[in-house]
């Protein structure tokens, strides 16, 4: 089943676990997503805490779009918007589709570091600037529901110092291809 843009209007906290074992593919290329953030305008870890911005302004816009920007001038991420202020951080995913433009695209790593961290994801992807406000349920983008429920653990977020001890990460309990251990 697609995930439509009706999906995404709801809390983030309700979209967040229920992304794991979804299936992202960007152009045909991605796999199944094993590691997610979720963040929100009353977090201060949050691009939304301050407020809308030009760079966070798809944050604010509808549910069911990307938000994708650049970290350090370097790298690119990927999140899906919910409602107005609220955003899920695709940190991982476990690599099925496109393997071959993964591999040129990461420089030939390991398949299990094609995508085990939010900018290796995009960099696999060939996700830029030219995809933040796209709707998730159109073309680049195919995204689908997990086909069985999944083993789901929580843990503290990643690379943050605000908010750092709130439990908003959401794994694949056991997979190998997440961009840290959960402890």
């Amino acid at each position: 089943m697609i995930l439509s843009r009706d999906f995404f209007d709801r809390p983030v906290l309700d979209i967040a676990p229920k992304l794991i074992g979804a299936k992202l593919l960007v152009d045909g290329v991605g796999g199944e997503i094993v590691e997610v953030e979720a963040y929100d305008e009353s977090d201060p870890a949050s691009h939304s805490f301050r407020g809308p911005t030009p760079r966070n302004a798809a944050m604010f816009g509808p549910a069911g779009h990307a938000y994708v920007y650049k970290i350090y001038g370097i790298h690119y991420c990927l999140n899906f918007v919910c409602r107005p202020g609220s955003a899920v951080l695709i940190r991982a995913l476990r690599p099925t589709d496109g393997l071959a433009e993964m591999h040129e695209r990461r420089g030939g790593v390991v398949e299990k570091q094609l995508c085990s961290g939010p900018g290796k994801l995009a960099q696999a992807l060939g996700l830029d600037l030219d995809q933040n406000g796209l709707p998730l349920d159109a073309p680049p983008f195919v995204l689908t529901a997990a086909i069985e429920r999944q083993s789901v653990a929580t843990g503290r977020r990643i690379g943050i110092t605000k908010g750092a001890e709130t439990p908003w990460r959401f794994v694949l309990k056991g997979s190998p291809y997440l961009s840290r251990p959960l402890h």
